[in-house]
């Protein structure tokens, strides 16, 4: 088992809740050695535009392990 197994990258910038993480972007992915984690961090980042889609990708098969996206807001 390699140290970073685990990507996370978006099409679009990213931040997270998280200070010590660094905010992600397209060309700069984020390589995590726990899936747990990768999901985790995936899952609570948050999204600064409509459109947005965040995956984590297990990087020795490039099988998507988690895929969120985002439509925009709801009309209320």
């Amino acid at each position: 088992m390699s140290h970073s197994e685990y990507r996370i990258e978006s099409n679009r910038p990213l931040s997270g809740r998280f200070g010590g993480v660094p905010p992600l972007a397209p060309d700069r992915p984020l390589l995590v050695g726990s899936r747990a984690l990768a999901v985790a961090l995936a899952a609570k980042s948050f999204r600064t535009e409509s459109g947005q889609e965040i995956r984590v990708v297990y990087v020795p098969t490039g099988e998507v392990l988690f895929c969120k996206l985002e439509d925009g807001p709801a009309d209320t």
